[in-house]
């Protein structure tokens, strides 16, 4: 068996519980998923667009998308489990049943709908033109500085984590820069052994904040479906 092509693995499991049912949960008129999968599609750049899921209701909604589950996710379908490992399941499922294997896999999650098809293809050539084993995707900090954080104490006293940056300008401090979900790549081989993303020489590649928003509570909701529909307007 002979690897070639890229492959987009949707890690969509059925049991979120911030949000349940998040993966379907509507958003704008359609499953969250629906976003993910259109965007891949319509990138047309991958040999196949694959949701790995342990649910029967999202495997349904993702083949009406157009997106391919030829199996339900065997492992890693719990909240502690690195989604990493449940990218690796269905590559190492492609290869037992249907002997099929891809020299690059790129992971786009579900709840970042509003990454798009030039999204995607922007990163891929952002990638192919580092040759880097491992991509990433970011943003920069814009609404809040995290050289400001602090920690409180019970009685509310604070304590800088960064004291020296402390007292600074925001103009006058380096960029920070903060991983989403949205589109992580890398070359099948590599992933394997290293098991995560997060791999040797591990590159970023940055998005817009819109791009990177990244679904995980009632208020991340609420404010991707804001900016959606304010794109929408445009």
């Amino acid at each position: 068996m002979v690897a070639s092509g890229m492959i987009a693995v949707i890690p969509a499991r059925g049991g979120s519980k911030r949000i349940p049912r998040k993966n379907i949960v509507d958003f704008c008129g359609k499953p969250l998923i629906a976003w993910t999968i259109e965007a891949a599609l319509q990138s047309d750049i991958f040999d196949m667009v694959l949701v790995s899921t342990d649910d029967e209701d999202i495997a349904d909604i993702s083949r009406h998308y157009g997106a391919q589950v030829p199996f339900l996710r065997r492992a890693s379908a719990d909240d502690i489990s690195p989604v990493s490992l449940a990218t690796l399941d269905a590559l190492d499922q492609l290869a037992e049943r249907c002997r099929a294997s891809y020299d690059i896999v790129m992971q786009l999650m579900p709840n970042c709908p509003l990454r798009t098809a030039s999204d995607i293809l922007a990163a891929k050539n952002h990638f192919d033109a580092r040759q880097a084993d491992f991509q990433l995707s970011c943003f920069q900090y814009s609404l809040a500085n995290p050289f400001w954080a602090v920690t409180l104490d019970s009685e509310g006293n604070p304590s800088a984590l960064f004291p020296e940056a402390f007292k600074s300008r925001s103009q006058d401090l380096p960029k920070l820069y903060c991983p989403t979900g949205a589109i992580w790549i890398a070359r099948s081989e590599p992933l394997k052994k290293a098991a995560t993303f997060y791999g040797p020489g591990h590159r970023f590649f940055e998005l817009s904040w819109r791009a990177a928003i990244d679904i995980d509570t009632e208020d991340d909701l609420t404010l991707a479906r804001a900016v959606a529909q304010t794109s929408f307007a445009k």
